[in-house]
C-alpha cells in the first residue's frame, strides 16, 4: 500500500495540487449548466498555500468544490476560501485566531497577551467561585499573592 503524507507535510506540492484540482473541477462542472470555469485568485490561493491541512488531498478537493459552486463569478476570492474551509473545532478557530495572524502589517502583542491573561484569569475566578488559592492552582501560579499581581496587572475585577 502507498502510503503518502498528510498535505500540511507537502507545502511544495500544493500549488500545483489547486491548480491540477481546480482544472479538473472545471471539467466535471462542464457539463452542469450555466457553470462558468473558474480560476483562483492569488489571495485565496496564498490562503490554501497557508492553512494547515490536516487531511489529503480529497480535503483540498472538497474545499475547492465548495469554493468553485459558491462563487456565481468566475473567480474563487479569498473570502470563499474561507466560507469554504471547514471549521476544525472552536479550540482550533480560536488557536486561529490567536497564533496565526498575520504579522505583516504588524500586531500588538501585548494587547494579545492581555486579552488572553485576562479571559483565563476570570474563566479561573469563576469556576473556583472567586477562591484566589484554588484559582491560582488552577492556572498554574505558584500562590494567591501571584495572582493577585496578575489580575492587577491585567485590570481583572
Amino acid at each position: 500500500m502507498l502510503k503518502l503524507p498528510p498535505l500540511r507535510d507537502r507545502a511544495g506540492d500544493l500549488s500545483l495540487l489547486i491548480d491540477k484540482l481546480l482544472d479538473q473541477i472545471n471539467q466535471e462542472s462542464a457539463i452542469e449548466p450555466g457553470y462558468k470555469d473558474k480560476k483562483i485568485s492569488a489571495r485565496a490561493k496564498n490562503l490554501m498555500l497557508q492553512y494547515s491541512w490536516r487531511g489529503n488531498v480529497r480535503e483540498l478537493l472538497n474545499t475547492l468544490r465548495r469554493a468553485a459552486v459558491w462563487t456565481s463569478g468566475d473567480t474563487i476570492h479569498l473570502e470563499d476560501i474561507e466560507d469554504a474551509l471547514l471549521p476544525l473545532s472552536a479550540a482550533d478557530n480560536n488557536d486561529k485566531k490567536i497564533l496565526n495572524r498575520p504579522i505583516s502589517e504588524g500586531i500588538n502583542l501585548p494587547d494579545i497577551l492581555k486579552n488572553v491573561a485576562a479571559h483565563y484569569l476570570k474563566r479561573a475566578l469563576e469556576e473556583t467561585h472567586g477562591n484566589k488559592t484554588e484559582a491560582s492552582k488552577l492556572l498554574g501560579l505558584s500562590n494567591y499573592q501571584t495572582l493577585s499581581n496578575w489580575l492587577k496587572k491585567y485590570e481583572v475585577n
